[in-house]
């Protein structure tokens, strides 16, 4: 049975607008109504939420905005368990029957076995999650079964090879990760093909890297597509894959939204021309970033010091493309001393590993935070 959307772009509902800035959870709903009403009303209708998102107030924030104004079958709607917050069996009910009241929803669409990796694998195994989540779909809870993903090749090819019935799988791919040896988005994707199992791309501008990328290669874009946005190369890139059935972007804003829909609605793949010039961006990049954090910021929410660790890598990332031997200083020094008046100091790390252990990315985060503190102190 084919369950894919009749359009690849899907609204993921973890970077909503706030309105306060500092905290996840203040989500801005009447600005969150008006970008849910835009996307349906452009013929979009994949929505992906989660137990954690924006402080825990993503599903909720999904039923103001979505569930109680607009009918059950006008859209479809994803969500995940975590192994971070199950310890027991009856856990999974739990979750899973708070994330009913907090939607609203009734079922869901899709539902996510969240974050797969070697060092949640196990967990996951234990507390049977695979055959529990195959019972919810038996109820008409779920009506298809997946899981998320952030691991090696080799291990999405045991874990689909074990587990034929996941109907799809989520995998973070873009093209600055297409070929690189931590994330393996090629590798992953084309294990995802040897399996038929389709795709769900997240992280497609990761966490906005690719949104605002160097000016040698935005030039690049722009000579050869004045009409195009640099994220909208970034999305188009992981939608032109055959095999991906929905591209997620976390969109915080209206310009975000009409941006994306404008160019996904008739949607048309890059060109091998297109696809090479990606990776040619890809590669300047490469050579200027610092730390590769998307700013999921799963690190966050257990840090026993609070520190406020992606804005931390995000400003300490734009620095390191500033030619400070010259300037000395930039406004992000003024906007690290605001930040800390809320949040823990990167010198305040107590490096008891709780980041590093949830990290998709797999960051060497405790000694990130080490240059961070360096520099900014």
């Amino acid at each position: 049975m084919d369950f894919k959307p009749d359009k690849k772009l899907g609204f993921g509902l973890m970077r909503l607008p706030l309105t306060d800035p500092s905290d996840p959870a203040k989500i801005d709903i009447p600005h969150l109504e008006q970008m849910v009403d835009t996307f349906l009303e452009k013929g979009f209708t994949y929505f992906d939420t989660a137990w954690m998102y924006n402080g825990f107030a993503s599903e909720s924030a999904t039923k103001k905005a979505l569930v109680d104004r607009h009918p059950r079958e006008s859209f479809t709607l994803a969500t995940k368990l975590h192994a971070g917050f199950i310890n027991t069996r009856d856990d999974r009910d739990k979750v899973f029957n708070e994330q009913l009241n907090k939607t609203g929803a009734g079922y869901f669409d899709y539902y996510l076995i969240h974050g797969v990796d070697a060092g949640l694998l196990a967990k996951y195994e234990e507390l049977d999650c695979f055959r529990w989540l195959l019972d919810k779909k038996s109820q008409g809870l779920v009506k298809h079964a997946g899981f998320s993903f952030h691991d090696t090749a080799e291990l999405l090819d045991e874990i689909l090879t074990k587990h034929p019935e996941m109907e799809f799988v989520q995998l973070q791919i873009n093209y600055l990760d297409w070929t690189s040896q931590w994330i393996q988005a090629k590798a992953c994707y084309d294990i995802a093909v040897k399996h038929n199992k389709p795709v769900i791309v997240m992280e497609p501008v990761k966490g906005g890297t690719l949104a605002q990328i160097p000016e040698e290669a935005e030039k690049l874009f722009a000579e050869a597509d004045t009409a195009k946005s640099v994220p909208s190369w970034a999305i188009r890139f992981a939608a032109s894959l055959p095999n991906v059935m929905v591209v997620l972007s976390g969109m915080s804003d209206m310009e975000q939204m009409n941006d994306n829909t404008s160019y996904m609605q008739d949607f048309v793949p890059l060109t091998e021309e297109e696809q090479h010039l990606c990776f040619k961006v890809a590669g300047i990049i490469n050579s200027q970033i610092a730390i590769p954090c998307t700013g999921c910021s799963y690190c966050t929410e257990g840090c026993p010091v609070h520190i406020a660790i992606p804005q931390y890598f995000s400003l300490y990332n734009e620095d390191m493309r500033e030619n400070l031997v010259q300037k000395g200083w930039t406004i992000n020094f003024s906007n690290y001393d605001n930040l800390t008046k809320k949040f823990g100091k990167a010198s305040e790390c107590i490096a008891c590993g709780q980041c590093e252990g949830v990290c998709p990315q797999h960051l060497p985060i405790i000694e990130s935070l080490k240059k961070v503190a360096a520099h900014y102190g």
